[in-house]
């Protein structure tokens, strides 16, 4: 009998002859086979791009725009960038700070092919999860980064990155590679490249840097807004920290023998921060709060910002800048004379307006010039609010009230509770805000803080004195927590950018959530009517006319180290006669939703802040003395301030 021969596959799968698991599993051939047809094609794919991407023209970065900020009204408000960088050639760079940076970024530069794939995968990996995209990229890679592309952390532009990276260290010598990146990178303080970076942190030209100035330059590298000594105690250490790490990576690698590393054991200290001039007055720190806002919106560095072609349109308007600005200047000629009085010499002011109705900060007083005081005061997290912050604790008390009993009389414990509380804050007594955090619990009124708006690295150790006001928030951020009040208590996020676009393209991430509920509308309304009665007592006659503002401040009584005044718009008929006791805590009946601050153009919660401030001390100084003996430990001046604004207007 003839036997017909079965004719041969191409690809012999599921395998002919095999029974069971062995008939699915795939032969060596077909492992083979599969993956050189794989590689074949991965190498055809990256033959096709490597021949479609040229290396651009380097010259287009003398090109770049700076970044341009505009007030609320589209006017534009100040141009910062524009590219501060002076090329040097590399013999005026010292070897030893050619080697520093090597040693800190790449310490293979001169034996690699330009890239790495290992650093490739892993960011890639990064941005699929979410995860931080930078590092990992060798100095070419980095150079290529600085100099032809985009600051978009995307798989594209990595994609660009790496075969750029391949030609231009195919083009170029190691020599032009490492010129290119020193004149290119950005090394904080405005300063793109290691010349202007020389000048910007000591005051010299890039070829008289030691070594151990060179190493903190390698230092900042890795991220100026994380490791610029000059900027915090927590950079400060990180820098320490990065220098010696570098010193003895010279070591490791060749670079430095051990006898020059013991040389360099004191901490090469910079110069101080300062603002270029066009950032003087109150400009600075409103560029500081809306690049902190971009940043932590769209995940953007000061590295790229500085790349510049950014247009960002910010919240602040320039009239109530300037009204609040002058109000600090007139209470500070008025009010202190540090020639007079030791006790008036390092006195700050601090301040911040956020509109109710959707968080918007529309004006900020950030300290007297922020080429001369680079520390923002309206953004900063050291000053204690003191009795500022009790009304948070009267706040929890009302909730946790409408939580449990809704719109039923409330038992006669929890009334005498909230009626003690509102004595206590209306006389600035202690005591009953140590017992009522014992009975609503310490977490429950921090949660309710941080629902109001409060940032939880600034708030305090849960400890006995919590209530009291121990934690530090901004004035940014407890001016937006009492605007939670006068919006029928919903919170909106403060924000300090409304829209952004690079290069005429929207940058996304500027769309506005909306606003969270964090107490009742029915507690809002309590909560304001009671503080308005604190605006009969705080403010001098006639400041604020038929309708006061609902206000909370610090008692001459807090002992602490910091006067604060926050003053809120009230809703209409939410005040009452002088001297008249306001509503019952429990169940005011009156609507919230009819808060006058809600709207655009209504008045803002307004946050302003004293404290003294000794430059390299490590503490507050104590406010004794500050503006002589009527002045309440200085408490009074805040709601100075506060007047003069609103009498501006």
């Amino acid at each position: 009998m003839e036997v017909r021969k079965r004719s041969r596959r191409y690809i012999d799968y599921p395998r002919l002859g095999r029974k069971g698991v062995r008939r699915w599993l795939p032969s060596w051939r077909l492992w083979s086979g599969t993956c050189t047809f794989v590689l074949a094609c991965l190498g055809g794919l990256f033959a096709v791009v490597y021949t479609k991407i040229d290396v651009p023209n380097e010259n287009a970065l003398a090109g770049r725009e700076g970044t341009v900020y505009y007030w609320a009204d589209g006017s534009q408000m100040v141009t910062v960038g524009a590219v501060n960088r002076q090329n040097v050639s590399l013999d005026k760079v010292p070897k030893h700070v050619q080697n520093a940076v090597i040693a800190a970024e790449n310490a293979t530069f001169y034996e690699d092919h330009g890239v790495s794939l290992t650093g490739i995968a892993r960011a890639v990996v990064n941005m699929v999860s979410g995860g931080d995209t930078q590092g990992g990229s060798t100095i070419t890679q980095q150079y290529v980064k600085n100099t032809y592309l985009s600051p978009d952390q995307t798989a594209t532009r990595k994609v660009k990155e790496f075969i750029i990276a391949l030609k231009v260290n195919n083009q170029k010598s190691k020599s032009d590679i490492l010129r290119g990146y020193l004149n290119t990178s950005w090394f904080g303080r405005g300063s793109n490249g290691i010349q202007a970076a020389a000048h910007a942190y000591y005051g010299i030209d890039a070829k008289d840097l030691d070594p151990s100035q060179g190493a903190l330059l390698a230092a900042v590298l890795k991220g100026s807004e994380q490791y610029d000594p000059g900027l915090s105690k927590a950079n400060h250490a990180r820098a320490v920290e990065r220098w010696k790490w570098i010193l003895d990576r010279l070591v490791d690698t060749g670079a430095m023998s051990k006898e020059e590393r013991a040389h360099y054991r004191t901490f090469p200290e910079p110069r101080p921060v300062t603002k270029p001039t066009s950032q003087a007055g109150q400009i600075g720190y409103l560029v500081d709060v809306a690049n902190k806002f971009v940043k932590s919106t769209t995940g953007l560095t000061d590295k790229d910002l500085a790349r510049g072609g950014y247009r960002i349109h910010t919240t602040f308007e320039k009239q109530r800048t300037r009204r609040l600005e002058k109000a600090v200047d007139d209470v500070r000629t008025k009010s202190l004379d540090p020639k007079k009085r030791g006790a008036d010499s390092y006195v700050e002011f601090g301040a911040a307006s956020v509109r109710p109705g959707d968080g918007a900060i529309v004006a900020l007083y950030g300290g007297a010039d922020a080429t001369r005081h680079f520390s923002n005061n309206a953004d900063t997290t050291a000053v204690p609010a003191g009795s500022a912050f009790k009304p948070f604790v009267l706040a929890t008390a009302l909730q946790e009230e409408a939580e449990r009993y809704g719109d039923a009389p409330r038992p006669a414990d929890a009334a005498n509770r909230s009626d003690a509380l509102l004595g206590a804050l209306m006389q600035g007594s202690n005591v009953p805000f140590v017992q009522g955090g014992k009975q609503l619990g310490l977490e429950r009124i921090r949660d309710l803080a941080l629902s109001l708006g409060l940032r939880k690295e600034s708030l305090a150790q849960l400890e006995q004195t919590f209530p009291l006001g121990t934690s530090a928030p901004s004035a940014v951020r407890l001016a937006s927590a009492y605007s939670t009040f006068a919006n029928a208590g919903r919170h909106a996020e403060p924000y300090g950018v409304s829209t952004m676009t690079y290069q005429g393209k929207a940058v996304a991430g500027f769309e506005r959530a909306e606003p969270q509920q964090a107490v009742t509308p029915e507690v809002a309304q309590t909560m304001t009517n009671m503080l308005a009665g604190l605006g009969w007592r705080t403010l001098p006659p006639g400041a604020s006319g038929e309708q006061p503002p609902a206000v909370a401040a610090t008692e001459p009584g807090d002992r602490m180290k910091s006067a604060w005044f926050v003053a809120t718009p009230a809703p209409a008929g939410a005040g009452w006669a002088k001297g008249v006791r306001p509503a019952p805590v429990a169940g005011s009946g009156v609507r919230a939703d009819r808060a006058s601050g809600a709207g655009e153009g209504a008045e803002p919660t307004t946050a302003i802040t004293l404290f003294r401030n000794k430059p390299g001390a490590p503490q507050l100084l104590p406010l004794n003395g500050v503006g002589g003996p009527d002045t309440g430990l200085g408490t009074s001046l805040p709601p100075r301030v506060w007047t003069a604004y609103q009498g501006a207007a």
